[in-house]
């Protein structure tokens, strides 16, 4: 079975939910589930799993949550290998506060681990979401699972449960 790690990092809880659902239904355990901003110590962590779970509020104009901006900055310039792995990429944010760069931390993400040789699995169906544009919008879809439990908190649970069943089956 593939060993599988979630790194995430969360403003507001938002993609700490995801993170958790993801947690519970791969059943990955409590080393294994790594909070940025406190449990990540270098990018050397990654090479334990053959499956990557990555999450990140966006912030600001587009950008990761701030826990994120060394790790990669590190992985761009030692242009560390993901060759062999499968990564998918979730986080949170405000389609309609930050409707022009709606969760874009998560189109920042997938080009520094797609540029590394990631596997990229999960992409999203656009259709349903409202917001003016994101760099998470990749070939119509987005890279990942992209929440609003701002303005849409109704449809979060439901994207959450049909994102775990859609990896399952692109993990098998």
């Amino acid at each position: 079975m593939a060993k599988t790690g979630i790194f995430y990092a969360s403003a507001g809880g938002n993609t700490t939910k995801i993170a958790e659902a993801l947690k519970e239904a791969f059943e990955v355990d409590d080393d294994d589930f790594v909070l940025m901003e406190s449990d990540f110590d270098d990018i050397s962590q990654f090479e334990n799993y053959d499956v990557l779970f990555l999450g990140s509020s966006t912030w600001g104009q587009g950008d990761v949550h701030f826990s994120w901006v060394d790790a990669l900055f590190e992985i761009t310039s030692e242009n560390v290998s993901f060759e062999g792995k499968k990564v998918a990429f979730f986080g949170a944010g405000d389609s309609k506060k930050h409707k022009e760069h709606f969760c874009s931390a998560l189109g920042k993400l997938y080009e520094v681990f797609k540029n590394g040789g990631a596997d990229i699995v999960g992409f999203v169906d656009k259709s349903g979401y409202e917001y003016q544009s994101s760099l998470a919008e990749i070939d119509g879809r987005f890279c990942g699972l992209a929440i609003d439990n701002v303005n849409e908190a109704s449809k979060s649970a439901p994207r959450i449960s049909a994102w775990i069943e859609q990896l399952k089956q692109e993990l098998e």
